[in-house]
């Protein structure tokens, strides 16, 4: 294990650029908003935002972000200039964005963990009853062209991570319960309800609040999920089996990334200790569609 970047505020969501930079999040202030992660580990503040929490980029170059304060999808440039481009959807006001992912066909999937940030952390914690709070976390179908989002599902016990899989299917954990759900996909659209696939928790845990939160599928059809509070990134195989729990030096990994083609190196964003930190790892990334590129 090693420190790729590090005086990072709660960062969140790595995603990899061209030139073997990076773009993530801050959550915390005073830098909170989108950063770029330099191939050399530098760091600076792209566009600031509320509390940014999943990212992606698109094929034009445009940064997705999945805000939580106030709850919003926004249009980020590299420039450093922000829109606001929806807040919320059929089924009401996003609550809590999480994560975000495009699908082959364009359209963007986001989470919402299902009760607003305000509701969520208390003093700086997540609130103390915190296995029992009544979540209503969806995952949202968005339409950019059209500027709409639809609730696909809704009732999750704080939506958190998601990712398209190497067999089509996308992929939603549930932070509370641990469970990881799978939706069948058709030409890049989601077509079917949720399939329970695999629970990454530890059975022996003693600790306190603790839960799946970014992950990414390897080639191969591993998933690699992050463990939040367990300090853990759970490796899984196709059918649901959890293979590994790699340790990170924090105890609050976020999410989780491969680097470039050929490094066989997942790069994983800690909450903890402010940084990025990078493992060797014997797999090749699923690449993550670009969505629009026209």
């Amino acid at each position: 294990m090693a420190v790729f970047a590090s005086k990072l505020g709660a960062p969140e969501t790595p995603r990899l650029l061209a030139g073997n930079d990076w773009l993530c999040v801050e959550m915390a202030p005073p830098r909170a908003g989108v950063t770029h992660v330099g191939a050399d580990g530098s760091s600076r503040q792209v566009a600031p935002a509320g509390c940014p929490n999943g990212l992606c980029v698109d094929g034009r170059g445009n940064i997705w972000v999945a805000d939580t304060v106030p709850p919003a999808l926004l249009k980020v440039q590299m420039d450093g200039s922000s829109d606001t481009m929806l807040t919320g959807g059929d089924a009401g006001p996003f609550l809590l964005p999480n994560d975000l992912c495009f699908s082959s066909s364009g359209l963007l999937y986001m989470t919402d963990s299902g009760m607003l940030m305000a509701d969520w952390v208390v003093d700086g914690a997540p609130r103390p009853d915190w296995k029992s709070a009544p979540f209503d976390g969806k995952l949202w179908e968005i339409d950019l062209d059209a500027q709409t989002a639809r609730a696909l599902d809704r009732g999750l016990r704080f939506a958190n991570g998601i990712a398209f899989g190497p067999d089509g299917r996308l992929y939603v954990n549930e932070m509370i319960s641990g469970e990881v759900f799978a939706y069948d996909v058709t030409d890049g659209r989601v077509t079917g309800s949720r399939t329970r696939f695999a629970n990454v928790l530890s059975s022996d845990w003693q600790g306190g609040f603790r839960g799946p939160d970014g992950m990414c599928f390897s080639t191969d059809g591993r998933l690699w999920c992050s463990v939040y509070g367990e300090g853990v990134i759970a490796v899984v195989s196709p059918d649901g089996e959890v293979l590994d729990r790699l340790k990170t030096q924090g105890s609050a990994p976020t999410n989780v990334a491969f680097g470039p083609d050929g490094e066989r190196r997942i790069y994983i964003t800690e909450h903890e200790l402010g940084q990025i930190e990078t493992l060797e790892v014997d797999a090749h990334a699923y690449p993550l569609f670009a969505g629009q590129t026209k």
